[in-house]
């Protein structure tokens, strides 16, 4: 599909997105504050300037976007987010950013990251309405893409060749047990040890594809005992004595929604670590706001300058968010663990 851009009306183009959004005109009017019958004419007009039909129009059964509706629509979202980007920058010559920016975080990484995130971005920049959405990869991959969010926290496990990415920091996975485990006296787990045991999967995209071909790489297959696609689930039912887990992502303190005792053990053997980046598409300049955004993280949460002790990735970041925040309080390094598990 072919156009030019001086066709392009960005009222049509803004009622075209509201009903893609919608998959009905009257909603996408209704949500405008807008007539059902002018939403219909401009998009009526759209369509004829670009010479093709963006919506298949059935009755009972709402729109329907066509495939040439589909490729209009991934590029005139980021028309439109540059558009309102001019006009911010327009309106605020010599003041502070400002604008509306959608980040998209993955679903178990968010409670670690979007909380402080949010707080001190906005404290920096509080002229920016900063909104976010989370899921699995694959839901964030569609949401880049079809420019529902300009940039995403995700992790670098089979991301789409279609994004680019910018490394934040690398976490190892470990083993989280109970106490009263059969290997609760251990500090540090084999593969080949944990195979045969209860094992209880994180059962989200590609977390759940990321486990299984740590332990098919060594040659093993887990015995899996329970599937959970929620985080917290898994951790209780570790948390008693039903299997063990392998996880990423670790909470500053040792103990599930029940108040049980929970115990993160280091994985030996050839385990690579997970990097967390973020992902924004190929090709899309990103506006002023992700720039902004994109650089906030790098300084509060990437492992990129280290420490001057020497401490990389989530030790130090809690460290810089602390010094971020204005903290009176900086916790010393033994009230820091480690994401890897390690004592």
């Amino acid at each position: 599909m072919s156009y030019s851009y001086d066709l392009l009306n960005l009222r049509q183009v803004q009622y075209f997105i509201a009903a893609a959004d919608a998959h009905s005109m009257t909603i996408a009017a209704d949500r405008l504050s807008v007539s059902q019958s002018a939403v219909s004419l401009a998009i009526a007009r759209l369509e004829d300037a670009l010479g093709a039909d963006l919506f298949i129009r059935q009755r009972g059964r709402g729109l329907t976007l066509t495939p040439a509706g589909q490729t209009l629509l991934r590029h005139v979202r980021d028309l439109l987010a540059h558009a309102e980007e001019i006009r911010a920058e327009a309106e605020s010559l010599g003041r502070q950013l400002s604008g509306r920016l959608v980040v998209g975080c993955f679903r178990t990484a968010a409670p670690f990251v979007l909380p402080v995130l949010l707080e001190t971005f906005e404290r920096h920049h509080p002229d920016v309405v900063l909104d976010f959405i989370e899921g699995n990869q694959t839901e964030l991959e569609d949401a880049l893409l079809d420019g529902l969010c300009e940039i995403a926290i995700l992790y670098d496990m089979s991301l789409s060749v279609e994004l680019d990415r910018q490394r934040l920091y690398s976490a190892v996975p470990y083993v989280l047990i109970a106490p009263g485990h059969t290997l609760g006296s251990r500090d540090s787990l084999t593969l080949e040890e944990l195979a045969p045991l209860d094992m209880i999967l994180l059962d989200v995209p590609p977390t759940r594809e990321h486990q299984l071909g740590i332990f098919h790489h060594a040659g093993l297959t887990p015995k899996v005992r329970y599937e959970t696609s929620s985080y917290e689930l898994l951790r209780s039912l570790v948390a008693r004595n039903r299997g063990y887990a392998m996880l990423i992502s670790r909470p500053h303190g040792d103990v599930s929604y029940e108040g049980r005792p929970l115990q993160a053990v280091r994985l030996l053997g050839d385990i690579l670590p997970v990097d967390v980046v973020l992902a924004a598409p190929k090709g899309v300049r990103r506006t002023r706001r992700a720039r902004a955004f994109a650089e906030h993280c790098h300084r509060l949460i990437g492992d990129n300058d280290a420490m001057v002790d020497g401490t990389t990735g989530p030790d130090a970041w809690r460290l810089r968010i602390a010094e971020t925040a204005g903290e009176r309080h900086v916790p010393s390094s033994d009230s820091l663990r480690p994401a890897d598990g390690s004592a």
